[in-house]
């Protein structure tokens, strides 16, 4: 995107939303030119307008910059279907249970994607009584390291936040867990299925 909210993205909210170009100018208090310009890339809207806009389409302005509206499409969630997204600046570790657009630090941040673990992220579990105790062989250094292991069943995430030069292990009450998932600062997000380390 070369600008901050495309043309494109206006008239494809305003079709979406059921306003022909006047009803949209009214809302926003420009002419119908004004809009037809800002589709046809023939000028942008001022940035003072991103709010009215994104009201106008019942929608966030990081939505509208974005260019993608999220759907709510969580009403019946299943948390084995969460999402993880990591800040490259801060380290920050945020969750969503569906489609989300997250921010962080000015950066959108998009889902990590899970691999599984190779030789250099190998994980270990085992059962002690309603717990499983999960270790990981990976170094803990100040540049490399573990930054949280994450346990999902399909009614709860439990998400442990580990820090550098320390072990690289929690315990996870067992309540239907059914994936673990673990992220490394430098290689990113692993998961494996629970009964597949027992």
């Amino acid at each position: 995107m070369n600008q901050y909210v495309t043309g494109a993205v206006i008239r494809q909210l305003r079709i979406k939303n059921q306003l022909t170009q006047g009803e949209l100018a009214e809302k926003l208090n420009v002419s119908d030119k004004a809009i037809s310009k800002w589709e046809t890339a023939k000028g942008y809207p001022d940035i003072a307008l991103l709010e009215p806009i994104a009201k106008a389409f019942g929608i966030s302005i990081t939505e509208l910059i974005s260019g993608n509206a999220v759907t709510n499409m969580n009403v019946s969630a299943n948390m084995l279907r969460s999402q993880f997204y990591v800040c490259p600046v801060c380290g920050n570790v945020l969750h969503s249970t569906g489609e989300a657009v997250i921010t962080c630090h000015g950066v959108q941040l998009l889902p990590e994607k899970a691999e599984q673990p190779d030789e250099r992220h190998s994980i270990s579990i085992t059962r002690i009584e309603d717990e499983y105790y999960v270790q990981l062989a990976h170094q803990m250094t100040k540049t490399h390291y573990i930054s949280f292991i994450a346990a999902l069943s399909p009614n709860a995430v439990q998400l442990i936040k580990l820090y550098p030069e320390s072990p690289a292990e929690c315990r996870l009450k067992i309540r239907g867990v059914k994936k673990i998932y673990f992220y490394c600062n430098r290689d990113g997000l692993f998961s494996v299925n629970a009964k597949d380390l027992l």
